[in-house]
């Protein structure tokens, strides 16, 4: 009895595999059917002939606008080849290589470009490329860090060098229609559309001084469109497209331009080849993490220029013992009447003044407040 019941249990397992092996293979034999049918079970026409293509219509009339835009303001921008020399040590040769690109827009009709300090920073040499593709050498004019602007010049000929449009950046409005015209990721004379997104922002310059007054759209920037042009629904240069503000480091609906207005003032000095005078303290700053470390709140200097603004104020720096000790001189905690909690907040303070103006600086020193007056010198 025993064996009988083992094997009627042995002959039901054999028959539950048969039927699942038999549905597996239905299964399979049903999703080959349907490929099959999907790839060679169409049914033919002869004589098909291409659909009627349906009368568009006049196109809209932003859409002309945004057209007639890119018309006339592409001729202008340009691509910029970033170039840095290394050496082939098997032929021991200098060789040029492209490091990085971006873009730019032409000045005026002698060929000055103007374009980002950040695209050319680490080049050694720099290559344009026109509209009409042709490409000419550049060299370097000047640079303004503190604002992320650089001049180059191009002896190209005249009549392919169209200057831009200048706007102005002063009377804009959130809401109002962009468009950013570059080279993001190589591809040249790419045009997004955008608004502004906000106004009076902030970004941090190569020189890690504050640039303020900043325009936020959300135009589509991406790497290699630094240095070319943002533009307002007239075809005016209002910002050069600067930063983005991206986790991934590509488009992410935030980038900066900085105004026109600022770009209007510093390229005729850079071309003129004036000092660009940025008012200062002649003072070193100690790192803003060394002072929070410190457990304090504001700016100190461990250096001042003799005979420099801050010098003849008699403001103290700090200094440190041949044993480490550290020896702590001013702390700046206020200036011309507005708080000071870093060097950002310094900068901002000294770039809405000029060379020569006197202002009041409250600074901490001995356990007690003091209040100081500088006339503040031109920065070398």
């Amino acid at each position: 009895m025993e064996w009988d019941h083992e094997q009627s249990h042995r002959a039901g397992r054999a028959q539950a595999r048969s039927v699942l092996t038999f549905l597996l293979v239905v299964l399979v034999a049903l999703m080959l059917y349907r490929e099959v049918r999907f790839w060679f079970g169409g049914v033919h026409e002869r004589g098909a002939l291409p659909r009627v293509v349906t009368a568009r219509g006049d196109l809209a009339a932003d859409e002309k606008s945004t057209i007639d835009l890119f018309k006339k303001v592409s001729p202008c921008v340009v691509y910029i080849t970033s170039l840095s020399v290394q050496q082939d040590l098997f032929r021991f040769r200098a060789l040029e290589v492209p490091q990085g690109t971006g873009s730019g827009f032409i000045w005026d009709e002698k060929g000055y470009v103007v374009t980002n300090f950040h695209v050319i920073a680490e080049a050694t040499a720099a290559n344009v490329t026109l509209a009409d593709r042709s490409t000419w050498p550049a060299k370097l004019v000047g640079v303004e860090p503190d604002k992320d602007i650089a001049v180059l010049k191009i002896d190209a000929p005249t009549g392919s060098l169209p200057p831009i449009p200048i706007g102005t950046s002063a009377d804009l409005q959130v809401g109002q229609k962009v468009f950013a015209i570059g080279n993001p990721f190589g591809f040249d004379q790419t045009l997004t559309t955008g608004v502004i997104s906000g106004l009076g922002r902030e970004i941090v310059s190569a020189t890690r001084r504050p640039i303020q007054g900043v325009i936020q759209t959300d135009a589509a920037i991406n790497p290699g469109n630094s240095g070319g042009p943002l533009l307002d629904s007239a075809g005016r240069v209002i910002g050069i497209n600067t930063a983005i503000v991206s986790p991934s480091g590509a488009y992410a609906g935030i980038g900066f331009a900085v105004p026109v207005d600022v770009v209007n003032r510093i390229v005729p000095k850079i071309i003129s080849g004036e000092h660009i005078e940025k008012p200062g303290l002649g003072i070193a700053l100690v790192d803003d993490n060394i002072v929070r470390r410190l457990g304090l709140e504001g700016v100190l200097f461990y250096a001042v220029t003799p005979g420099g603004a801050a010098d003849k104020a008699g403001l103290r720096p700090t200094s440190q013992t041949p044993r480490g000790q550290i020896l702590l001189g001013d702390l700046i905690v206020a200036a011309d009447g507005k708080p000071v909690r870093n060097s950002n907040d310094l900068y901002r303070v000294l770039d809405s003044h000029d060379v020569g103006d006197r202002l009041g600086f409250t600074v901490v020193r001995d356990d007690r407040k003091v209040e100081v007056q500088v006339t503040l010198q031109a920065l070398p």
